[in-house]
């Protein structure tokens, strides 16, 4: 871990031969809005919401858009002390344990790679639907997305293997051109709401803000757990603690800022999606059973072309979000390798860089485990393209929530109990206990009450994210001194953090 000047806003430089420190703050915010994936979220995540608050979509967004912001506030706080490449790894490690640390540390790499074989299906799904519609393969076989995949994890490879700033540059572009078409899509369909002429009869109504009669109120946090994972990945500028030039100023400002953005995102967009389709129950049941909200939307309000152009700019959203799960699983397994190696040998290998600075080596192997899970699930799932994607999510989310725990309990241990930052007041320790409080209510209704082995993914999902954890458990426990040498390296990098803090 790189320690920096005493002043905050000082550019930090690595001792030795590591990354390469090129990235602004608006290159570490594209990393994890790209991760988040809102435009591809937007389309396929509040259906789910729907079937248990009905009409309140976007009043459950709202409460978890505060549930994120209370596990940001641990993010934050921890960034602000560390830079390091190892994102949870690095924090949990230094505060609860090497051991502690290297198991949610490939929890991590775990979520990324399962959300990168998510993210590259989902390109595949969206890239044949388009294809199709415009009629460049008409009739695609049931296996065309598992090629579009394919092809959308070797170009993530690429972009990940040149300089990061031209990689994080690429996502926040893509990504932002798409999340500029949603908002214009929106935008018309609230103007012809409030006129007074929508297609169907729809009015602009704050209703969708409130729990429709004979819901019960406790499905509201129902939706607020499918809410919550919505915004899985906004973490990811993390991983560029040891690339960013100001890292202890940019790194917790685009974290924040992700997290908000999200929120303010998500509500809006949810709320005119809701009204859009009617918030009566017909409405309801229509949005429920849409396969592209603002695709439909966008035909329904605008022109059939323009449920082409968010088709499109749905799989643009997906492979960056699949470049940046690979990434950022790319500058875990480097860190990884990194302070595991023996002192006495070179870093080479997955510790190892390019010329150009980034984890090439370790991108590779990012990109081996994606396509094995891939191949695996796509077997499982009889060759159908959206259980890959149903159940790699699923897995994938479960595991980020264990990590996701761990770091706050590191960032409460850091912060409130050791006093490593003297300038943050006291009383803001409930602000991660409360996350800890929405974290654990989300593992809980993930897995409560346990489905049968009759109901066949969703029976499984659990246990193969339990079992990825068991297995990081073993593998720590199986090799002491790997993790007795990263110890002695988080314990370097923590020791020359407090040192700079102290400087202040």
């Amino acid at each position: 871990m790189a320690v920096s000047s005493s002043r905050p806003d000082a550019p930090v430089e690595p001792p030795g031969p590591g990354l390469s420190r090129t990235l602004s703050v608006w290159q570490a915010v594209g990393l994890s809005v790209a991760l988040m994936a809102p435009s591809m979220a937007a389309n396929i995540n509040p259906q789910g919401t729907a079937g248990t608050v009905g009409r309140a979509v976007p009043l459950a967004f709202l409460l978890a858009a505060v549930g994120v912001l209370l596990v940001a506030y641990g993010f934050v706080r921890l960034c602000q002390y560390f830079q390091h490449a190892g994102s949870v790894y690095a924090f949990v490690g230094a505060t609860l344990g090497a051991r502690t640390g290297l198991v949610s540390g490939f929890a991590l790499f775990g979520t990324y790679c399962f959300y990168g074989v998510v993210t590259s299906t989902a390109a595949g799904i969206f890239g044949t639907d388009f294809l199709a519609a415009i009629g460049v393969w008409p009739d695609p076989p049931t296996w065309a997305p598992f090629v579009l995949a394919a092809v959308a994890l070797l170009g993530a490879l690429a972009l990940t293997v040149v300089p990061a700033r031209r990689g994080t540059s690429v996502l926040l572009s893509v990504e932002g051109a798409t999340v500029a078409l949603i908002l214009v899509i929106s935008a018309i369909v609230l103007v012809r709401l409030l006129a007074g002429n929508a297609p169907g009869g729809q009015t602009f109504t704050l209703s969708v803000f409130t729990v429709a009669p004979g819901t019960d109120l406790s499905a509201v946090f129902l939706g607020v757990v499918f809410g919550f994972l919505s915004f899985a990945g906004f973490e990811a500028a993390a991983t560029l603690g040891e690339e960013a030039r100001h890292p202890r100023k940019d790194i917790p400002r685009a974290i924040l800022g992700t997290a908000i953005f999200g929120g303010v995102y998500f509500v809006v967009v949810t709320a005119i999606e809701v009204m859009g389709f009617g918030a009566d129950d017909a409405g309801v049941q229509n949005f429920i059973n849409s396969g592209s909200l603002l695709g439909d939307l966008g035909r329904t309000y605008i022109a059939g072309w323009v449920g082409d152009l968010i088709t499109i700019g749905a799989a643009i959203s997906a492979f960056g979000c699949c470049l940046a799960c690979m990434v950022g699983a790319s500058r875990l397994a480097f860190a990884f390798a990194r302070d595991m190696r023996r002192d006495d040998t070179a870093p080479t290998g997955l510790a190892g860089t390019t010329r150009a600075g980034t984890p090439g080596t370790a991108a590779v192997l990012v990109l081996g485990v994606m396509a094995v899970i891939m191949l695996i699930l796509a077997l499982a799932g009889d060759g159908v393209p959206f259980n890959v994607f149903l159940w790699s999510g699923t897995i994938g989310t479960l595991i980020l929530l264990v990590a996701y725990v761990l770091t706050t309990i590191g960032a409460i241990k850091l912060v409130f109990v050791e006093r490593r930052l003297p300038g943050v007041p006291m009383w803001q320790v409930v602000i991660p206990l409360l996350a800890l409080v929405v974290l654990g209510y989300t593992l809980y209704r993930n897995v409560v009450p346990f489905p049968s082995p009759a109901d066949g993914a969703t029976f499984w999902n659990p246990i193969v994210a339990a079992a990825w954890l068991v297995v990081c458990v073993v593998a720590v426990l199986a090799a002491p001194a790997a993790a007795r040498r990263a110890g002695a390296a988080l314990t370097a990098a923590e020791l020359g953090a407090r040192e700079e803090v102290d400087a202040r």
